[in-house]
């Protein structure tokens, strides 16, 4: 191998070790804030009125327990305003029946109709948000395949009044249903995102799971910035960004998502999560890209330039051994963080999350694959 070749290699391999180290760092930083925020969880006040506005469709995996969650929360003054497409949604009788035996928690159910401009989420968010109770001084959202824990109503509006904050969100932490390839890589996939929201960043709203006052959304508009949208959470994300707001992230609005997709509904899932960042944040899904490429490209030029050292002495063994080995034990490493982190969320998910947690800290450089190609 020429000298000049071999440094370009060294280098750019030695640039994906640090990237490596920074991904450490920041799962490390998580779970440090995520700890921290966690424990006084149960001291967050309760505050104003609140509407939460719950959008559904279909029958999402364990939709009676995640809607069981929203009629149980630890906060005295809140209701909930389901809202569906069409009266014919197999959702509807599981949220009547929740409705049914639940008479002490206010909440109603809105139909919609089909969406003509816009995609059906945002059309029924709108219905939703179109004429809003009197009194009511917090908004909040929340996914029908979120599951909540009882203080994440309180976690997700402590924060929400403070000067220069626009929102509040959480994130979701997938639970794979069953022991499967697909279950394990969504899992996987989804951790590796997750993370980096912290204390710092990444500064964006997640729609299903957040909140903003009453007041700033409607100062913002953000009911008109919807009309004609495919993203809830793009669009919110943007608004606040242009007006100077924050988005604070709450690690108590952390929310698990039971999950059971086939190998094609993962893919199709994660390219859509991309494209909709392509189209609303593309400069945001042009880092992506770069640097998932730049991560796969150098893992496997190291594997090549691996096999290359065994077959005819090209480059010095030990070189390509070493950067495969290192690279391998950060991408293990940060995956033993990242579920170490999960049982930091959910402890009483140990024993569900046992395989997926394997999964992930040995099988990394997979997963990475599958995150770059979704991108791509």
């Amino acid at each position: 191998m020429g000298s000049w070749l071999l440094g370009i290699y060294v280098v750019l391999s030695v640039l994906a070790v640090v990237q490596g180290v920074l991904v450490v760092v920041q799962t490390w930083e998580h779970h440090r804030f995520a700890r921290s925020r966690l424990a006084i969880m149960r001291k967050y006040p309760r505050k104003g009125k609140a509407l939460l506005i719950a959008p559904c469709r279909g029958i999402d995996v364990g939709l009676a327990r995640n809607l069981h969650t929203l009629f149980h929360q630890d906060y005295e003054n809140y209701q909930i305003r389901f809202v569906v497409e069409s009266a014919d949604d197999p959702a509807c009788a599981i949220i009547r029946r929740h409705m049914a035996s639940h008479p002490a928690v206010s909440a109603e159910l809105l139909i919609a109709g089909r969406a003509e401009r816009e995609g059906q989420k945002i059309h029924n968010l709108r219905t939703a948000t179109i004429d809003l109770p009197a009194g009511v001084e917090y908004l909040a959202f929340v996914d029908s395949d979120a599951r909540l824990r009882r203080q994440w109503l309180r976690a997700l509006l402590c924060r929400v009044d403070g000067p220069g904050v626009g929102a509040v969100t959480g994130y979701r932490w997938f639970v794979p249903s069953r022991a499967t390839l697909a279950n394990h890589l969504l899992h996987s996939v989804n951790s590796h995102i997750a993370v980096l929201f912290g204390s710092r960043g990444p500064g964006i709203v997640w729609g299903g799971s957040w909140s903003i006052r009453r007041e700033q959304f409607e100062d913002l508009n953000i009911h008109a910035a919807w009309a004609g949208t495919l993203s809830d959470d793009f669009v919110v994300s943007r608004a606040l960004r242009r007006a100077g707001l924050r988005v604070h992230f709450e690690p108590a609005c952390m929310v698990t998502s039971p999950a059971d997709v086939t190998l094609a509904g993962l893919l199709e899932f994660v390219r859509r999560q991309y494209f909709l960042g392509r189209w609303y944040v593309p400069s945001g899904w042009m880092l992506a890209v770069l640097v998932t490429t730049f991560v796969n490209a150098v893992s496997l030029a190291n594997v090549v330039a691996l096999g290359a050292a065994l077959a005819c002495g090209l480059i010095e063994l030990w070189i390509p051994a070493a950067f495969c080995g290192v690279l391998y034990a950060l991408s293990a490493f940060a995956g033993l963080l990242r579920q170490d982190l999960a049982l930091t969320y959910f402890p009483q998910l140990k024993t569900k999350l046992r395989t997926a947690r394997r999964f992930e800290v040995w099988s990394g450089p997979v997963v990475a694959l599958v995150n770059w190609a979704s991108a791509l």
